[in-house]
């Protein structure tokens, strides 16, 4: 954040430049007494120097354009800088109002209103009463602006409607279009007493100040965007999940109400709570602690189908990172492919579940195995940039293909490039699958 200058000091610092420039000046006046006057040559060559420098000196305390442009420069960045934090939940009645407020002292403009593509956010200054936040557009200067996305600007004085049930007469104004991807999405508007305040600074001023906002609008729909992939992922993630073993689960626990009531009971209150849990994970992040609880559920299931002896699980999390926010579907899937894919016939299956910090900025998960494994190949093609076809014939090359992307698409997006996924495995020895995820990188952490 930049700080905001210190206009006390800016000020008494103009003002002394003011009072040099005036004594200069009289000075000045004096010397060019003496020189209409009859003092000789040497007083006269004297007092000609003196009126040079004095006159340098005064230009530059008087009139230095690199004070005013330093000046002007901090101030315009402050506001800035702060609009763009005002405009971090998008445009809305609040943050247009925080925006209004902010400008309306730095410009000459009397009311500053910021419109939506259809009804007032914000009017501030004179004409706030007038133009309540909710009141149709009225000025035609702004529907022209929000028909052809074309800056515009009147010198001569609109009525138009007022919400106080009279016509409001307004003198002058600049209307600047906001945008979002080409797309006409609102309207900035500086108004003012009198026509002569409308000149090449004020309008440059409100088409600087709406290309910033519209960039941050469009920033903050990116966001939005890539909030909303980031969640279609993840359902599409879930729908994989589900199908394959939802009706397997449903078949072992009607069988154990047969032969094991107790255990079917038990078995049905644990898929419910699963369930529930799959469908409550659809947000962006959840507690790495709550990854595992759903992991380890889940292998609950797998046991109950396929024997307790089956798969042997084991889970080694260093308790400082189970607060650690994470995407949901991270750990799950990566354990779910190795039940899958890795499976011998008769021997059982180890698997091994690893999360510990890397450093103070970064966490390792590593999920390993003891089955069938892979080639080379195969193993490359799990974590690839490139959206390579998956042949399902080969060992773990089917569903884990699509589960791996998935997830490794997700840490590249939240973790930045520096966090990866990587894979290596030997056929007939078995699996390991490691992800580093990079906390100071990710698009989570605040500041």
């Amino acid at each position: 954040m930049i700080n905001r200058p210190d206009r006390f000091r800016t000020d008494n610092i103009v003002l002394v430049r003011a009072l040099v420039g005036i004594c200069l000046l009289v000075v000045s006046v004096g010397i060019i007494h003496i020189l209409s006057s009859d003092f000789g040559a040497l007083y006269t060559l004297v007092a000609c120097v003196l009126l040079c420098l004095f006159f340098i000196l005064f230009v530059y305390l008087g009139i230095n354009p690199d004070a005013l442009r330093s000046r002007y420069t901090e101030e315009t960045l402050y506001v800035a800088s702060n609009m763009l934090d005002d405009l971090k939940d998008g445009l809305t009645r609040e943050s247009a109002e925080k925006i209004c407020l902010r400008l309306l002292p730095e410009t000459h403009a009397s009311s500053i209103a910021i419109t939506d593509t259809s009804v007032v956010l914000s009017c501030v200054g004179d004409m706030a009463d007038d133009f309540p936040p909710g009141s149709p557009v009225h000025n035609p200067a702004t529907r022209y602006v929000l028909k052809h996305g074309i800056v515009q600007s009147f010198t001569q004085a609109i009525e138009v409607p007022s919400e106080l049930g009279r016509p409001r007469q307004i003198p002058a104004g600049i209307v600047a279009p906001l945008k979002v991807r080409e797309r006409t999405v609102g309207a900035l508007k500086f108004y003012f007493s009198s026509p002569r305040a409308v000149n090449r600074t004020q309008y440059a001023l409100v088409s600087g100040f709406s290309e910033l906002l519209s960039t941050q609008l469009a920033i903050h729909a990116l966001e939005q965007q890539e909030e909303l992939t980031a969640r279609a992922e993840v359902r599409a993630l879930q729908a994989q999940i589900n199908p394959h073993f939802l009706f397997n689960t449903l078949n072992t626990i009607a069988s154990f109400t047969r032969t094991d009531p107790a255990r079917a009971r038990e078995l049905l209150r644990e898929f419910a709570s699963f369930y529930r849990s799959t469908l409550d994970n659809s947000g962006s992040l959840i507690p790495l602690s709550r990854e595992i609880a759903q992991t380890r559920r889940y292998l609950v299931f797998e046991r109950a189908r396929f024997g307790e002896e089956r798969i042997m699980a084991d889970f080694d999390v260093e308790p400082e990172v189970e607060d650690t926010p994470v995407p949901a579907f991270i750990v799950q899937p990566l354990v779910e492919n190795a039940v899958r894919h890795a499976m011998r016939d008769e021997a059982p299956l180890h698997i091994w579940v690893s999360i510990r910090p890397a450093g103070d900025e970064a966490l390792d998960i590593e999920v390993s195995d003891d089955g069938v494994g892979m080639d080379d190949e195969t193993a490359a093609r799990l974590f690839s940039e490139r959206s390579l076809p998956v042949d399902t014939s080969l060992p773990q090359g089917g569903g884990a293909g699509v589960a791996t992307r998935n997830i490794y698409e997700r840490i590249k997006r939240f973790y930045g490039p520096n966090s990866f996924a990587r894979v290596s495995s030997r056929p007939d020895v078995g699996t390991t699958v490691t992800l580093h995820l990079d906390l100071v990188e990710s698009i989570f952490t605040e500041g």
